[in-house]
C-alpha cells in the first residue's frame, strides 16, 4: 500500500490527461490537487482565486473535455496499482443516484431518478480495493452515468430485450468498458502478474443469467448475491432433478460457524452477527423466458448460504445466498468468498465520499457536457478520501515516519498544535492528531477514526497551514523591516 500525496495528486492522477491541449491539462492538475485539498467546499472555496475559477468554467465547457477523457488517466493509474499487486484485488460494482433535479436547465438531459419526480443519473462505479485490514481503495477502474430512458407504455419482451438502455446492462457494459481500458492502457501498463486474481463483486443487481454468462464466457471470476430463486440443478454433472437454488440451500445442513460484522445502514450503527454456512456445486438453468442476450447452457457455479440463526430481537436477520465461479472444495474456501463479499460495504462508502465528502450534486452547470467532466474529477477526489482512512490501518505502514506521506510542513504544523512543539509523528500518530480536528475524540470504545471525520481533519489543518504561512510572511516582513539601516540624518544646510 502507499500512502497518498496531496502534493502531487493532480499530476499522479491527471498528468497523462489527453485533453487536445497540454494547457487544458495542465489546468486539470491544478483543478485536481486543489480539489483533494479542499474537499468539501463549493467550486469558488475550492479553487480560491477568481483566475483559477474562470479557467475551471472553461475547461468544463470545452467540448474535447468529456466525463471519459477526465477520467481515462486515472482509470490506467489504477491499472497500474492493480499490476502491482500480488494475491486478490477486487473489483466493487454498485451504482448511486445523482440528483440534480434543482437544475431546471438540465432537466431535458437528465433521467428519472427516486421516485420518477427527481432527474439526475446512475451513476454506476466499478471500484478497485484490496481485501486487507485497511480496506486499500486503489482507484476506478470505470464510471457509467446513465440515463433512464422512459421505457415505451406497450413494450415487448423481445423489444425490452433488445433496448441498449436497460438498467441490467450496466453490469455487463461495466466489465466490457474495463476490458477496453485494459486493451488500450497494454502499452503503458505491465501486464499483471499471474499471482494478481481479480474477482468481481457484486451485490443483487448484478444477479441476471446476461451477465454471469458473460462473466463465464470470457473467464472473468465473481462473487454475487443472488437475487432469484432461480431454477437450478444440484451438482455440476446435470443428472440430478430440477430445484429452486435458495429453496436448496436452506435445506442443507449448517457446516460451521463464525463472527462477521454487519455494516449499518440509514445511520444504524455497525454490528457483530454469529452466522453459520453451507454450500454446494449448482447448475444454473437459463431462464425460461429470454430476458437478455447469453447462451442456452447451464452455468456451473458454487453457491454459498449465510444466515444468522439467532439474531438479536428487533434486527433483521442476516441471509445471504452468494454465487460464484471460484471453487469452493472446503470450509475456509467457503469463507473467503464470504469475506470477498463482505468488503462491498467499501463501495457504499465511496458513494457517500461523492455526495458528502466532494459534494458531487453541488455545481451548477447549464449543460450535461459541462457537468460530466466534473462528475468525473470528483468521482477521482472521493476516492482520496478513503485513501485517508486507510493509512493506519495497516500496520507497516502505521508505523512510517509521516514525513514519507505528507510534506514536512504539515506534519511540523498538526504536531505543534496537538502537542505544543515540533516533533516528528509517525503515520498513525499523525492520522489520530488530525482525526482529533475532525471531532474525533480517540476513546477507547470510539474504534479507528473514518474517513469523513478525517476529511473534516484535513481541511482545519489547511487551514493552520495557510495561517502558519501568513505568520512566516508576517514574521519576514518584520525582521526584514528591522534590518534596514536607519534613516542617515539630514546633513545641515551650509549657505
Amino acid at each position: 500500500m502507499t500512502t497518498p500525496s496531496w502534493e502531487h495528486f493532480g499530476e499522479q492522477h491527471f498528468g497523462a490527461a489527453d485533453l487536445g491541449d497540454r494547457r487544458r491539462t495542465r489546468t486539470l492538475v491544478e483543478l485536481g490537487t486543489r480539489f483533494a485539498e479542499h474537499p468539501g467546499d463549493s467550486l469558488p472555496q475550492k479553487c480560491r482565486d477568481a483566475n483559477l475559477l474562470r479557467r475551471c468554467y472553461d475547461l468544463m465547457n470545452t467540448p474535447s473535455v468529456t466525463h471519459e477523457r477526465v477520467l481515462a488517466a486515472h482509470v490506467r493509474h489504477t491499472l497500474e496499482r492493480i499490476a502491482a499487486q500480488t494475491g486478490v484485488v477486487l473489483l466493487l460494482h454498485d451504482h448511486t443516484e445523482l440528483d440534480y433535479s434543482s437544475h431546471d436547465s438540465l432537466h431535458d438531459q437528465l433521467g428519472q431518478i427516486g421516485n420518477g419526480f427527481g432527474r439526475g443519473y446512475l451513476c454506476h462505479n466499478s471500484l478497485a480495493v484490496v481485501p486487507d485490514d485497511a480496506h486499500t481503495a486503489l482507484g476506478l477502474v470505470q464510471q457509467t452515468l446513465h440515463v433512464r430512458a422512459n421505457v415505451p407504455e406497450h413494450e415487448t419482451p423481445t423489444q425490452r430485450r433488445d433496448r441498449e438502455s436497460r438498467e441490467s446492462l450496466l453490469w455487463v457494459t461495466a466489465v466490457q468498458r474495463i476490458e477496453a481500458a485494459e486493451a488500450a492502457a497494454r502499452r503503458q501498463v505491465p501486464p499483471r502478474a499471474a499471482t494478481v486474481q481479480v474477482i468481481d463483486v457484486c451485490d443483487r443487481g448484478g444477479d441476471t443469467f446476461e451477465f454471469l454468462d458473460y462473466e463465464d464466457l470470457h473467464d472473468r471470476k465473481y462473487v454475487v448475491r443472488s437475487m432469484h430463486n432461480r431454477r437450478s440443478r444440484v451438482g455440476h454433472d446435470d443428472a440430478d432433478a430440477v430445484v429452486l437454488l435458495h429453496t436448496h440451500l436452506r435445506s442443507l445442513a449448517e457446516q460451521d460457524r463464525r463472527v462477521i460484522t454487519v455494516h449499518g445502514r440509514d445511520g444504524r450503527p455497525d454490528r457483530e452477527a454469529t452466522v453459520a454456512i453451507a454450500w454446494a456445486g449448482m447448475e444454473l438453468l437459463p431462464p425460461q423466458g429470454r430476458r437478455g442476450h447469453y447462451r442456452e447452457a447451464p452455468l456451473k457455479v458454487w453457491a454459498i448460504r449465510v444466515w444468522e440463526p439467532a439474531a438479536p430481537a428487533g434486527v433483521e436477520a442476516v441471509e445471504w445466498f452468494l454465487l460464484t465461479n471460484v471453487p469452493v472444495t472446503n470450509v475456509e474456501e467457503a469463507w473467503e468468498k464470504v469475506d470477498w463479499y463482505t468488503y462491498r460495504w467499501v463501495i457504499e462508502e465511496y458513494h457517500k465520499a461523492q455526495k458528502t465528502g466532494v459534494a458531487i450534486e453541488a455545481p451548477q452547470f447549464t449543460t450535461a457536457a459541462a457537468l460530466q467532466p466534473m462528475i468525473a474529477l470528483l468521482s477521482v477526489v472521493a476516492v482520496s478520501l478513503l485513501q485517508l482512512r486507510a493509512w493506519c490501518r495497516t500496520p507497516a505502514q502505521a508505523e512510517r515516519p509521516a514525513r514519507e506521506a505528507v510534506d514536512a510542513e504539515y506534519v511540523e504544523v498538526l504536531s505543534a498544535h496537538r502537542y505544543g512543539k515540533v516533533r516528528d509523528l509517525t503515520v498513525r500518530e499523525f492520522v489520530r492528531a488530525l482525526a482529533r480536528l475532525g471531532g474525533h475524540l480517540n476513546r477507547r470504545g470510539d474504534g479507528e477514526p473514518g474517513w469523513l471525520v478525517l476529511w473534516r481533519g484535513w481541511g482545519v489543518l489547511q487551514l493552520l497551514v495557510a495561517g502558519a504561512r501568513v505568520a512566516r510572511q508576517v514574521d519576514a516582513a518584520r525582521a526584514a523591516a528591522q534590518a534596514q539601516p536607519p534613516p542617515a540624518p539630514p546633513q545641515p544646510h551650509s549657505g
